[in-house]
């Protein structure tokens, strides 16, 4: 790894693993040790936000420098020259994790049990930054991570469809990034350095159905951007046959700031209205849970269990949802 990219890293509190991975805890983990208050995955599925690992097996590569990111990007390449084992990535990356927390173990108001917890994660979050599917061992990472106990969520902007095709085993959870209705608005606003990444979205959205795990679809809302369009992405959805769609507002932070303005961040209610617009659309997804301090919300097919298998729900969680959903505005 460049070494002036990795001190970038570092200074952002990154922790670099090997040539071409890193580990970042992520905020809600850090408001789960010490607040009890967790990420809206939890809110929504069931995880545990303080036992979750939040991880890229590649920091450098994405085949998009989207304008909505805030992490540190300028992306050039998205493959990896030189990959690294998966077993000491996976090591190395809870090593990472551990070390990391450790500051939180004489807090006061981290309990002491849910450190200890927290020091052997029981989620792997495969996101962070860059574009996961550019590793070309992910399915061995993953089967590393699910012999050691633990679940993955997969987050790809779908641009490399032959590598979910093939992938041996899934993930848990797989997300797909459909941040524009349109290859116009697409262009713009994800600035691919493929020709040709709008085809290969389209390729991994029809081949959707055909994966045998839990399916998300991500729709990345910016004002003035890709807010609204709701037929459009009814009809990307539709292909896709996802088992939850969740709709995530633009947030006005680190790097982003360089591109967009605040302008560009829709309030919740706006989100909650096109989440509202576009199962109306569908016609067989419905809202069930939603979280204002995140800007998101979920749709979930008809039938479909969202809880994670094998994690029971959370009572407080739905006992807040539902106090939200009793008080928020019916949309026409």
């Amino acid at each position: 790894m460049d070494l002036q990219r990795k001190a970038v890293l570092e200074k952002q509190h990154y922790r670099v693993v090997g040539d071409h991975s890193a580990v970042k805890v992520c905020h809600w983990t850090k408001e789960s040790l010490v607040h009890d208050r967790g990420c809206y995955k939890q809110s929504f599925y069931g995880i545990e936000s303080h036992r979750c690992m939040q991880m890229t097996p590649a920091v450098n590569q994405c085949s998009e420098n989207c304008q909505f990111c805030w992490r540190f990007q300028d992306f050039e390449e998205d493959h990896i020259e030189a990959e690294d084992d998966p077993a000491l990535i996976l090591e190395d990356a809870i090593d990472a994790q551990k070390n990391l927390l450790s500051g939180y173990k004489g807090d006061p108001r981290c309990p002491g049990e849910k450190w200890s917890e927290a020091s052997v994660p029981k989620h792997v979050a495969i996101s962070l930054t860059g574009e996961p599917t550019a590793y070309s061992r992910l399915g061995e990472y993953i089967d590393l991570c699910h012999r050691n106990g633990m679940t993955t969520f997969l987050v790809t902007n779908g641009t490399n469809p032959q590598v979910l095709r093939n992938l041996d085993p899934l993930p848990t959870q797989l997300y797909i990034t459909v941040a524009a209705p349109t290859k116009e608005i697409f262009t713009k606003i994800c600035a691919p350095i493929r020709s040709n990444a709008w085809e290969q979205l389209m390729e991994t959205l029809s081949i959707l159905p055909s994966l045998d795990t839990r399916k998300v679809i991500r729709h990345t809302l910016v004002r003035d951007w890709t807010l609204g369009f709701e037929d459009t992405y009814a009809r990307l959805d539709g292909i896709a046959e996802p088992h939850f769609i969740e709709s995530k507002g633009y947030v006005h932070v680190g790097y982003s700031r360089e591109r967009l303005s605040m302008r560009n961040m829709p309030s919740h209610d706006e989100i909650r209205k096109f989440a509202v617009r576009l199962g109306q659309n569908l016609g067989n997804y419905e809202i069930q849970s939603e979280r204002k301090d995140s800007r998101v919300v979920l749709l979930v097919r008809n039938g479909v269990v969202r809880w994670l298998p094998g994690l029971e729900r959370l009572p407080e969680e739905e006992i807040r949802y539902n106090a939200a959903h009793d008080a928020a505005n019916t949309v026409a």
